[in-house]
């Protein structure tokens, strides 16, 4: 799934200078570099893992680059080592606390999501407006009361929390949000939300990616009756 970052001047590369289509990658390896260790491998070279990632070679080796020297020539990569270096470049070292708001079909899908543990997330609050909601109980986690956010932020240490409600109610979530000390944001919303530059937000938008799709099945389509129209000329 292609998360798009909204655009915001003066942004466009991390703190150590790595830039963001890198960063983009970096989950793709940690995960290509945890399947081969499950597998039993203990060495790897960068052909191998951009064969598993689907990224070509060059990009992939200049990419763990930005990281430090972890390759040994005639050797290749360690697969603990680089594992545990890419974890660590993505915080995935500790154990970081996440709110999502929004407690409908998308927040109680992500809420059970099996795969943030070993990611290093823990979804600490679920929270909604709806009285119905608040007091069920979805992935185990019991849903609060939207009014409950900033306490819930100041007490477990939140930085990081997903938008997951209709894209009328997010740009005021998302003010909520930044009011209570939030300095990351996922937004599922169909909407860019408008949030201050210390604010880090990425945009996870199904519509978008479904259009892309359907772009290049056209452009398929075209391409193949061209091509017979060629044959048949």
């Amino acid at each position: 799934m292609t998360l798009l970052r909204s655009a915001r001047p003066g942004v466009g590369s991390n703190d150590r200078g790595i830039p963001e289509a890198t960063v983009a990658r970096l989950p793709l390896y940690l995960r290509a570099l945890g399947t081969l260790a499950e597998g039993g491998v203990t060495t790897c070279s960068s052909g191998e893992l951009a064969e598993v990632t689907g990224v070509n070679p060059a990009k992939l080796r200049k990419d763990l680059s930005y990281l430090g020297s972890y390759g040994t020539r005639g050797v290749g990569y360690d697969v603990e080592y680089l594992r545990y270096q890419i974890a660590r470049e993505l915080g995935q070292t500790q154990t970081w606390d996440v709110v999502i708001v929004g407690a409908g079909n998308l927040g109680s899908a992500l809420s059970t999501y099996q795969g943030f543990g070993s990611r290093g997330i823990s979804i600490a609050a679920v929270l909604d407006t709806d009285p119905q909601r608040i007091g069920s109980n979805v992935g185990g986690v019991e849903v609060e009361s939207f009014d409950r956010l900033a306490e819930i932020v100041r007490e477990r240490h939140v930085s990081i929390a997903v938008v997951a409600t209709p894209a009328e109610a997010a740009q005021g979530v998302a003010d909520a949000l930044v009011a209570a000390g939030v300095t990351s944001i996922l937004n599922f919303a169909p909407t860019v939300l408008q949030v201050p530059d210390h604010v880090e937000q990425r945009l996870v938008d199904l519509s978008i990616e479904l259009q892309i799709l359907a772009y290049h099945e056209q452009r398929r389509t075209h391409d193949e009756a061209d091509g017979g129209q060629e044959v048949m000329a």
